[in-house]
């Protein structure tokens, strides 16, 4: 893509209702902008970061063996009552009647939904194990939306459900969505842990989240350094790791993803039944695991930034490259920089080129700010040595080299 082609409207200065620093540099990248509180409408940069994101989640999760379905935002209040949260959960759920008088609600998750579904499709243990995903819109009348798209009240959210005979086949989905999650952070560059959590409103024997260590974090989490035990608890001063008595620490963290086992939940009063190998009549065992793309965004920027901008991790990084040609009018530099840009197109890598007729320091600010991994610096003092530098903005790192020698790096570094 060319720059002067997109629309990526930078900002110089500080946005005053900003404050957590992946808001802030959201806001300045031109990534995201806020239509009302809690709302967030994606520009081109942030929807590409969003889509690479997705696009990790959904090959673990095929990896895993879960199949992607879509389920409606618009659910009828029937089900909801059922289980009896139509009633527990207050204010956070968004409810509407529709032009019959019948209740709605707008999915704040989709437990419910999934679990009909199982009702009338699943009769047999032949049937099963199945391990259903969506990414799907979720909406949630939070109280006090803040910090950007880290606490808003709609949002992407990949959901997954597993439905099994018993126990042990929870046990196994539960671990596979675990070590999924495992290889999703890691592929998106986050520093995280897997801790202990209560499994609050969606109930079930047992949850854990996944945290992002974060100053602006909401959740706390406690760790042992010694036998590695963590979970998302307070500990007030003195308390000691429930596993080996150690010393326990605190530290604020985001809460990226979860997992939990449901049981039978929902299966029971949504009745969610099959017959097992002998006709005997069973409830299916669920397990449910959540991630939010958003989060995990926002996340990267707030572990991963500079006093100059982002530092994308390059599997989520809206371009591979980005080429910075210093003098348009120098038919030289733009014969290198168009032929680098054809070159790494050809060979799969998402490629920005800064073709802007502006002077060289606005394209390094809007360079380190937007904080593609690399960057490709054609200018005139360096042509007439016949190099071109190869700049990783993680690092800082300049490399001089031929322009055949950059596109064989742009492979390297891009290509793992």
């Amino acid at each position: 893509m060319r720059f002067s082609r997109m629309f990526i409207p930078t900002l110089r200065e500080t946005p005053a209702e900003a404050e957590a620093v992946s808001h802030i540099l959201m806001l300045r990248g031109g990534f995201v902008r806020q239509l009302a509180a809690g709302l967030y409408i994606y520009l081109p940069l942030g929807w590409r970061v969003i889509n690479r994101i997705n696009k990790i989640i959904k090959e673990e999760m095929e990896a895993i063996g879960a199949q992607e379905i879509s389920m409606p935002v618009l659910h009828p209040a029937e089900v909801w009552q059922q289980t009896g949260r139509w009633f527990d959960i207050k204010e956070e759920m968004f409810r509407l009647r529709d032009r019959c008088g019948r209740d709605m609600c707008l999915g704040m998750t989709h437990e419910e939904i999934i679990t009909w579904l199982a009702s009338t499709e699943i009769r047999s243990y032949r049937d099963l194990p199945q391990v259903w995903y969506q990414l799907q819109t979720k909406l949630r009348d939070e109280a006090r939306p803040k910090s950007g798209v880290l606490r808003t009240r709609e949002f992407l959210m990949k959901d997954s459900y597993s439905f099994d005979k018993d126990e042990a086949g929870l046990e196994e989905n539960y671990q596979r969505h675990a070590n999924a999650y495992h290889r999703i952070f890691s592929r998106c560059g986050l520093k995280f842990y897997q801790v202990e959590s209560d499994p609050g409103m969606m109930g079930g024997a047992a949850a854990h989240e996944f945290m992002a260590p974060s100053s602006v974090g909401e959740d706390e989490i406690v760790l042992c350094g010694k036998c590695g035990y963590s979970a998302n608890r307070e500990i007030e001063k003195g308390d000691k790791c429930p596993k080996c008595g150690a010393s326990l620490k605190a530290e604020k963290a985001i809460e990226i993803g979860n997992i939990f086992k449901l049981g039978t939940k929902y299966s029971l009063p949504l009745k969610a039944f099959y017959l097992d190998e002998k006709g005997n009549e069973k409830p299916v065992v669920m397990g449910s695991y959540g991630i939010g793309p958003a989060r995990i965004a926002a996340a990267a920027i707030e572990q991963n930034n500079d006093k100059d901008g982002i530092i994308w991790h390059r599997g989520i990084a809206p371009f591979d490259v980005e080429i910075l040609p210093l003098n348009m009018n120098n038919a030289e530099i733009m014969r290198i920089a168009e032929s680098l840009y054809s070159r790494a197109g050809e060979e799969g890598f998402e490629v920005l080129m800064d073709d802007r007729n502006v002077s060289p320091g606005i394209k390094f600010k809007d360079a380190d700010l937007i904080g593609i991994p690399y960057q490709i610096i054609i200018g005139e003092k360096n042509l007439k040595e016949g190099v071109v530098e190869f700049k990783s903005r993680k690092t800082r790192e300049v490399k001089r080299l031929k322009p055949e020698e950059a596109a064989e790096k742009i492979k390297i570094e891009c290509g793992g």
